[in-house]
Order: C-alpha cells, then sequence, then structure tokens
C-alpha cells in the first residue's frame, strides 16, 4: 500500500491507523453502513425488506421528461442535463429507502469516521468494484471526482462541497476526506452519494463542456440509443459488478429504460394514452380526476396507482426575486400573498384534490406547526433582534396562509392586501398602483408550460385588482433554464423537493452566498444573517431531535419572510402505467422504489397486441 508516497505493510498500515484511532479519538468507527441521527436497520439483510429477490430480468420500461437534452454530463452545470443519467454511475454507498440518514455498501465496502466529532471520513473501496469496461474503481478515481467537481463543476455543485477540504488516496482502495470543520455530521452522507467518474475515461475529454459522448461508469445501465434531444435508451449491463449487493438484489430488473422527450406536459399525456411510452406520474388534478377514462383504461390495459410516500411534499410555489424593487420590499410581498385564493383555484380547477401547503417540509416532522414550542423559541430567541418586525412577528405566530370563502372574489383578502400597500407607501393613480416614488408596479411571469397559465391567471386577476400590470413571458426550456441561472426574472412558478436529513444543500436553496451565484439555487435572493446561522446549525445538529427543532425553526423564519408564495400540494403520489409491471408485496416508506418492479412477460404480450391491433 501507498501512504503519502511511502510503502507500508498492509500489517502496518492497519496496526498504526488503529492505534491512532484510539489515541485521537475512542469514537472513531469503521462499519458497513452510515447512520447519521439514525440506528440502521438492515446491515446484516442479504437483501432489502422491500426487494423480490426473485423478479425475473428482462421487458422494458419508458416515461417521459419535458424540454430537450443535450449533455450527458449532468456534474458541469451546463446545457440540458439528460435523464435517467445516473442509471450509468454508482455512488460510494446508497439510500435505504426505509431509513432517513442511513446509507449501505456500494462502491465502499465500509467506512471510518467518528460520529461524535466528524471532521473526516475515510471510504474503503470494495476490492470488487469494476467500471462497466472491467477496470478496477480505485481511490484514484474517487479523488479525481471529487477535485473535479471542486474546480470544474458549476458553482452550486461547489457550494455543496464547500466544506472539503481535500482529498487523499491513502491505498488504491482507501480514500480520506478532510473536511474544514470541526464537526460536519452531513458531509459523510453527502460524500458517499455521488457518482464516481473514470479518471482515465476522463484523459482526453474536457469536463467543462457538453457532451453527448458517453461516459464510462460503474453502474448498472449502459447507453443503448440516443436520439438526440428528443429520447435516450439504456440497456441492462448482464457484467454488472455490484448485483449481488444487498441493495441491489432485486432491482434494476428491465432490460432496457428509455426516456421520451415531449414540450409540453398535455402533449406527453397525450404520448402515454396513446402507448408511446410505459409509465407516467401524473401531476395534474384536473387529469387525475376526469382524463382517465380512454378505452385502454376501462379495459385494464392502464392502471391508475396511488402512493403515500413519507418524505416533505414537492413545495410548489410562486417565487419572489428579491434582488428586483419592488420584490424587496416585505410588505409589497406580504400584500400579493393575501391576493393568492387558493381555495377558489383548489375548488374550480383542481377539483379539491389538493392541500395548501404551510411549510417548506410538508407532510414530515420537519414542519413547523402551530406557535413555537419551548424548544424551538429557545433557538429562536438569540436571533430575533436580527429579523424585520414583521419577519419577526411571523416567526412568532401559529402560521397560517391567508384563507378565502372559495366565491372567486377574495374580496376581504383584497382588502387587506390594499390597506397594507398603503400603509407601507405606495399609492393608487387612476386605479394603478405605483410605489413611492410615482412608478408604476408592473410584474412579468417567467414560464416555460403551457399548463401553469390555468392556475396563474385567476392570481393575475386579483393582481390586476390591486392596481398592478402583470404578464406572463412564456419561454422554451433552454432558455428558461438559462435564465433561471442567471436569475433574470422578476416572478416564476417552481417545485423544490426536500428531504427527511436536510443539510448543506439548505444553503444552496437559502443561504447568502448562494443568492449571488450563477447556477445555484437560492432563486429568491435571501441574504438573512439568521437563516445563514440556522442552516449551519442544521449541518452540525449534534442529535436527530435537535435537526428537527432547527429545521423547525427555520422553517418559520423563510414562511415570515415572504420570499416565496406557497401554493398547493399533494400528500400522495399519482401515477398511471400500462399493465405490464409488478410490483413487491412490501413498499419502501421514502420511495415509489420503482426500480425493484419487474415486467410481466405475459401482460406486455397482451398491451402489445392491443396497441398494435386497436
Amino acid at each position: 500500500m501507498y501512504l503519502n508516497s511511502i510503502y507500508v505493510s498492509p500489517i502496518g498500515l492497519t496496526f498504526g491507523l488503529c492505534m491512532a484511532t484510539m489515541h485521537l479519538h475512542a469514537a472513531v468507527q469503521t462499519t458497513a453502513y452510515i447512520a447519521i441521527h439514525n440506528t440502521p436497520h438492515y446491515a446484516k439483510f442479504q437483501a432489502m425488506p422491500y426487494a423480490n429477490i426473485n423478479a425475473p430480468k428482462g421487458g422494458y420500461i419508458s416515461t417521459s421528461s419535458l424540454g430537450t437534452f443535450d449533455n450527458l454530463n449532468s456534474m458541469n452545470g451546463k446545457g440540458s442535463s439528460t435523464e435517467g443519467i445516473n442509471y450509468l454511475f454508482d455512488t460510494l454507498m446508497d439510500s435505504s429507502l426505509d431509513e432517513a440518514g442511513v446509507l449501505y455498501p456500494l462502491l465502499a465496502e465500509k467506512v471510518t469516521f467518528d460520529p461524535k466529532k466528524t471532521n473526516f471520513v475515510i471510504f474503503h473501496l470494495s476490492p470488487k468494484a469494476r467500471f462497466s469496461n472491467g477496470t478496477a474503481v480505485t481511490a484514484e478515481d474517487v479523488k479525481f471526482t471529487f477535485d473535479t467537481i471542486q474546480s470544474k463543476a458549476n458553482l452550486g455543485f461547489q457550494m455543496y462541497l464547500s466544506d472539503l477540504a481535500k482529498t487523499e488516496v491513502l491505498s488504491p482502495t482507501q480514500v480520506k476526506m478532510t473536511f474544514k470543520s470541526e464537526h460536519n455530521p452531513d458531509m459523510p452522507l453527502i460524500l458517499a452519494r455521488i457518482a464516481i467518474y473514470s479518471k482515465a475515461d476522463w484523459k482526453n475529454k474536457d469536463y467543462t463542456k457538453v457532451t453527448l459522448q458517453p461516459i464510462l461508469g460503474s453502474g448498472p445501465y449502459l447507453i443503448d440509443q440516443i436520439d438526440a434531444g428528443r429520447s435516450i435508451r439504456y440497456k441492462r449491463n448482464p457484467n454488472y459488478w455490484g448485483k449481488d449487493l444487498a441493495v441491489n438484489r432485486g432491482r434494476y430488473n428491465f432490460d432496457q429504460m428509455k426516456f421520451v422527450y415531449y414540450r409540453s406536459p398535455e402533449i406527453a399525456f397525450e404520448g402515454f394514452k396513446s402507448g408511446q411510452y410505459s409509465f407516467y406520474q401524473e401531476k395534474n388534478a384536473r387529469n387525475w380526476v376526469a382524463e382517465y377514462l380512454f378505452p385502454a383504461v376501462k379495459s385494464g390495459l392502464v392502471q391508475k396507482y396511488t402512493a403515500k410516500i413519507e418524505t416533505p411534499a414537492l413545495t410548489q410555489s410562486l417565487v419572489f426575486n428579491t434582488r428586483k424593487a419592488p420584490f424587496n420590499d416585505i410588505h409589497f410581498r406580504q400584500a400579493l400573498t393575501y391576493a393568492y385564493d387558493f381555495e377558489w383555484i383548489n375548488k374550480a380547477l383542481l377539483y379539491g384534490q389538493n392541500i395548501r401547503l404551510q411549510s417548506y417540509f410538508q407532510n414530515s416532522e420537519l414542519a413547523a406547526t402551530g406557535a413555537p414550542s419551548a424548544k424551538e423559541l429557545d433557538i429562536l430567541k438569540p436571533y430575533l433582534h436580527q429579523l424585520n418586525p414583521l419577519q419577526r412577528q411571523g416567526t412568532l405566530s401559529n402560521w397560517k396562509y391567508p384563507v378565502s370563502d372559495a366565491s372567486g372574489f377574495n374580496r376581504q383578502n383584497l382588502l387587506i392586501a390594499r390597506s397594507i400597500l398603503l400603509k407601507s407607501g405606495y399609492q393608487f393613480k387612476n386605479a394603478q398602483l405605483v410605489d413611492r416614488k410615482g412608478n408604476p408596479i408592473q410584474i412579468e411571469f417567467l414560464i416555460h408550460q403551457d399548463g401553469i397559465q390555468r392556475t396563474l391567471l385567476p392570481y393575475i386577476r386579483n393582481l390586476k385588482k390591486l392596481g398592478i400590470q402583470t404578464t406572463i413571458r412564456q419561454v422554451d426550456t433552454p432558455q428558461y433554464t438559462e435564465r433561471m441561472r442567471r436569475l433574470d426574472f422578476q416572478m416564476t412558478p417552481m417545485n423544490m423537493p426536500q428531504s427527511l436529513t436536510p443539510g448543506a444543500e439548505q444553503a444552496q436553496m437559502w443561504g447568502s452566498q448562494a443568492a449571488d451565484e450563477i447556477g445555484n439555487y437560492n432563486y429568491s435572493g435571501i441574504k438573512n444573517p439568521v437563516v445563514d446561522q440556522l442552516i449551519q446549525q442544521i449541518i452540525r445538529a449534534p442529535s436527530r431531535e435537535q435537526l428537527v427543532l432547527h429545521t423547525r425553526a427555520l422553517d418559520r423564519v423563510l414562511r415570515a419572510g415572504y420570499y416565496q408564495i406557497l401554493t398547493y400540494g399533494n400528500d400522495q403520489n399519482w401515477y398511471a402505467y400500462w399493465n405490464m409491471y409488478r410490483q413487491p408485496d412490501v413498499k419502501p416508506k421514502l420511495s415509489l422504489g420503482l426500480e425493484y418492479w419487474w415486467s410481466d412477460s405475459t401482460q406486455t404480450e397482451k398491451v402489445a397486441h392491443y396497441l398494435k391491433n386497436r
């Protein structure tokens, strides 16, 4: 083995590491899992409980995506990345779909770190780990991956790894990551879930450019066919090195996976109905209630499926760009929040299928509810003096968004919004709202999907009643992506996922540094020292209890800052598929677990016959 270019015998190195570990800190541990604020339940299992190890291999599954693609390198932040590209690559460890904050072996068979003082982690690679061309995955490949991300990836990704001080190769199968912080329990989870690239494969490639040239990975699938910008098909690698690992038994059963691209959700849905692809996640309440009446549904060849997944609901919101006037005024943003009429939109347009989001972590224990508890107040009190008085008031309140009578007029809330604007120095001239300098208020919504206009127009009508001129600017997906990267918008609808184990990604979403970084995710432009400090407390939380409490505190501050208008969501996920798939009896709690489904050959033939002869 080689350690800092000096040869050390395996026995000597092992003994030395053990003695150093015992001397420096008794809590350093080497385990075949990572469990942060949790206890692993499946460490000794030969397969995950939500897997069918006897599931047959074969068949195909296809699904849709919106827009287009031009880049197979999803890490450099250039162009439009490609759906399914993650299946080409393995990570160091893999998530449990039943346990928050728990990872099990993949490329790394074990890991060494101190859970009480996490300032480094050592990953021990499996000697069996192989890229798809048969070459070994080594510590040099891991170091290359992280060094490249830190120097060449998009700024958002670099920020995600901002606490990584250095990556060192200890031996061909051991790599050590040292952190800048004295204690960052979230970092092992972050590092373990990043795709590992081959150093040799990138020798003659430019990492910073868009590419449709296949990239060497170690994952379960290979690229089979690319129709640039329209579709991409993957094929299962029969020689996949990791197929017998506990996390992979009964998994990756389809011989082929295909992603088909469409311009809009409406066109994509028509494509599903006609059998152009086989699996669809439905996000339109009207479709779910009223549009699944076509013959294939009635004959049982298309199945509807509802899954309740125990993770935070997708955060759907209208985002204010607070970098620009008048959105840099919290009172203006508060007034616009009163103009949003969820009750009427849900009744008239969404068939009553949605709930009003009241939290950035809805449907989880992380969501702040009611007035702050005594423990939450202990966290918040040192920061309250730094908050705007309106934000401080909202942080300490039993937060609820305004409720209308669902009549469609929203009269009472619009009167409140008008009063807020007048008290804040805005005026009305010729029925038009003007700012303190007499300039008319004009708003542009930036969108890239047709369907969203349906729920935006009622809100725009209410803004017009407040004297606000509002327009919708619809652009294609590549232009929308570029404008959002460069933060060139006033307001936009957005979906943002959240995790049961929030960590460093919160800094990318809400942190001051991210507010000015092109390609990062703080679209609202939040620059609030209280938000920054709470995020750091979340990242360094010593226990699950403290993680939950600090996340609730952050939730309260974000809501009360009126940086976004949380709109609507669902505590269920809706799916439809052509009836040729089966799934295990035991369902995972934190995911649909589609990778553990398999193809039913008899049903596949029935579907093929129907599509051919209809």
